[in-house]
C-alpha cells in the first residue's frame, strides 16, 4: 500500500496549499487551471476508451452499470457521504453556499482521483509486486489537481484522500485474490469503461457542458469486465 500511502499525502498536502493560496488566486486564473484539469482529463478519457477491443462491451457495462447506479442512488450516496463529512468541518449550518461547495469538493475530487486505469493498475501493480511507480505518477498527478481543485472548491477536496485510502487500498490487499480472476481482456475494456466515465466528469464537474450524475456510472466498473468473463467463459472470447 505504499503507493496508495503516497497518493493520501500529496492529496492532502495540494488541498491544504489550494486552501491557503486560494485566496491570491484570480478567479480567472482558478478557472483556467480547472479548464486545463478538464481537457486534460477528457483526453485521457478519449485514449483509455480507445484501448477497447470490442466498443459495444464498455457501452453495455456502462448502461447496465448506470441503470444500477441509479437504482442503488450511488450519486445520492456520494453526496450523503459528503455532507456527513462535511458537518464535522463546517460548524456554521446556515452558511449554504459553504456546504455546497463541501460535497462538490469531496464528490469531484474522488470521482477524478479515484476512476481510471492508474488507480486500479496502479494498486493492482503495488499489492502483487511492491512495485508503485505508477501509483507515485497519479499521486504527482493528484496533488497538482488538488491545488486547483481545493483553491475553487476549498477543504472537501481533502477528504477525497479518505475515498482514495479506502478504494486503492482495498485493490491493493486484494489483489492477490484479482490476478485469478482478471485477464487482460476484462482489464482492457474495464479501462475502457472507466475512460468514458473520466470523460463524463471533464464535461459535467470540469468543463461543466452539462450536468451529467457521474457517480451512477461507477457500477459499470463492475459489469464491463463480468461481461467479458461471461463471454469469455461461454463464447471463447471477444
Amino acid at each position: 500500500m505504499t503507493g496508495t500511502i503516497i497518493n493520501v499525502v500529496t492529496i492532502l498536502a495540494g488541498s491544504l496549499l489550494g486552501v491557503l493560496i486560494g485566496g491570491r488566486l484570480s478567479k480567472r486564473l482558478r478557472q483556467t487551471i480547472v479548464s486545463g484539469l478538464g481537457l486534460f482529463t477528457l483526453g485521457y478519457g478519449i485514449i483509455s476508451f480507445l484501448e477497447s477491443q470490442n466498443s459495444l462491451i464498455p457501452l453495455g457495462g456502462l448502461l447496465i452499470g448506470a441503470m444500477l447506479g441509479e437504482w442503488w442512488r450511488v450519486e445520492e450516496g456520494l453526496e450523503k457521504l459528503g455532507v456527513t463529512l462535511r458537518n464535522f468541518v463546517i460548524k456554521d449550518q446556515r452558511d449554504k453556499l459553504a456546504h455546497k461547495k463541501f460535497v462538490e469538493g469531496f464528490v469531484t475530487a474522488s470521482l477524478v482521483f479515484v476512476i481510471g486505469p492508474m488507480a486500479i493498475l496502479g494498486s493492482i501493480q503495488d499489492g502483487l509486486s511492491g512495485d508503485f511507480e505508477l501509483l507515485t505518477i497519479k499521486a504527482i498527478l493528484d496533488g497538482f489537481a488538488s491545488i486547483a481543485f481545493a483553491s475553487t472548491l476549498g477543504i472537501g477536496v481533502a477528504f477525497s484522500a479518505l475515498s482514495i485510502l479506502i478504494y486503492q487500498g482495498a485493490i491493493s490487499l486484494l489483489s492477490n485474490f484479482f490476478s485469478h480472476f482478471f485477464s487482460t481482456a476484462m482489464m482492457t475494456e474495464m479501462t475502457a469503461v472507466g475512460g468514458l466515465i473520466l470523460m463524463a466528469i471533464a464535461l459535467s464537474s470540469l468543463l461543466e457542458i452539462r450536468k451529467i450524475r457521474t457517480g451512477s456510472f461507477l457500477p459499470a466498473l463492475i459489469i464491463t469486465p463480468l461481461i467479458v468473463y461471461i463471454i469469455e467463459q461461454f463464447f471463447g472470447g471477444l
